[in-house]
């Protein structure tokens, strides 16, 4: 039987991911891009050139991808009504990846984004007579500001507050998906993946993952400081205190092994209500290396301090670059997975994450051709 499948977020970061793992048991997509943003169909094609795709994978996808522009702020998905009730009669499942991770963005353009992207993707789910399954893609950190413990996939609350726009956005999707789940008796798969990180060397047409984000930010902050660039000698490069705590730790996963994760996840029988997975690494990286990334990428020398100094310097003021970010330097909470783990065993990556992997997948390469 042929499954018909759409995936919103396909020219993501961790869209293009899924794309390419679904088109392993699928013939043919349909991809639900942003109206304006371009040729999707010519990025999907470049990272499969990047990633080492196969060429005849590559020579078919204009033929088993169908794309369609659609607006996620808007009702219908910015379609009209004939348009929007044909594509939703026409799908047995719909992947939900597309959001904003901008941490550090309005929470009036984040929900219009995640959460009201999330409710227009969810009346086209409601509007096909197929009931299609909707597996929602949200984040582990809708666990908020809580920076100890353990965080369950059974929670859902916004007791501890939360660190950043960003992530109480996430928080009112997944509440709306529950609220759909239970108005419309509709099983939902609700995927909660980590910071998702890659070894693939970085390039100008890819998306870029969250730590390169901060990599620019940094970079953006030296050349305004007059202090960009490299060759500048250990001894003589700027000390930057950071707030976190000496034994912070944070979840890195490798992004192509949380999509795989997820879509045998996604293959599994649903419960019936919501089903929630934290796709997680099964360790946990220290913020020491964290820190010794960015000493690499950025030639300054970081010091983790348990509090903000009172003499704070004109760089360090400068540099106090991304708080929506730096405030995880002082988390040791734990992200269980147990779910996951007795499914599939108790490892889901080959791969550890450390200095070595994260510099692969940010580090300077040489420019090639093409």
């Amino acid at each position: 039987m042929v499954v018909h499948v759409a995936l919103t977020g396909a020219t993501g970061f961790l869209g293009l991911r899924l794309l390419r793992r679904l088109l392993t048991t699928h013939a043919s997509l349909t991809v639900l891009t942003h109206a304006r943003s371009g040729d999707a169909l010519h990025r999907i094609t470049r990272f499969f050139e990047l990633s080492g795709a196969p060429d005849t994978l590559i020579a078919a996808l204009p033929s088993r991808l169908r794309v369609v522009e659609t607006e996620l702020e808007r009702p219908r998905l910015g379609l009209s009504g004939n348009d929007f009730q044909k594509l939703a009669d026409g799908l047995d499942a719909i992947w939900h990846s597309a959001g904003s991770i901008n941490l550090e963005d309005d929470l009036a353009r984040l929900r219009g984004i995640n959460v009201e992207g999330t409710r227009h993707v969810l009346e086209l789910a409601a509007a096909g007579h197929r009931n299609p399954a909707v597996h929602h893609v949200s984040t582990a950190f809708v666990a908020g500001a809580r920076r100890e413990g353990v965080a369950y996939e059974d929670e859902l609350d916004d007791t501890y507050g939360f660190e950043n726009a960003y992530e109480r956005s996430k928080y009112e999707a997944e509440v709306l998906v529950r609220a759909w789940s239970r108005a419309h008796d509709r099983p939902v798969l609700v995927l909660r993946p980590s910071i998702l990180v890659t070894d693939l060397p970085p390039h100008p047409d890819l998306p870029s993952h969250p730590l390169q984000v901060i990599e620019r930010i940094l970079q953006d902050s030296l050349r305004t400081a007059g202090l960009a660039g490299p060759g500048i000698p250990g001894s003589s490069r700027p000390e930057i205190r950071l707030v976190g705590h000496p034994h912070g730790h944070l979840n890195l996963m490798p992004v192509e092994d949380a999509a795989e994760v997820m879509v045998r996840l996604a293959g599994r029988p649903p419960s019936g209500g919501v089903d929630t997975y934290n796709v997680v690494h099964g360790h946990d990286v220290p913020v020491s290396t964290i820190v010794a990334l960015l000493e690499r990428l950025v030639h300054l020398n970081l010091d983790v301090v348990a509090r903000k100094p009172d003499d704070v310097s004109a760089l360090e003021s400068l540099l106090d670059f991304y708080p929506g970010f730096t405030a995880y330097l002082s988390h040791r909470r734990r992200f269980d997975d147990t779910r996951v783990r007795t499914l599939f065993g108790p490892s889901t990556t080959g791969f550890r994450v450390d200095l070595d992997y994260l510099w692969s997948g940010l580090g300077p390469r040489p420019a090639t051709a093409g």
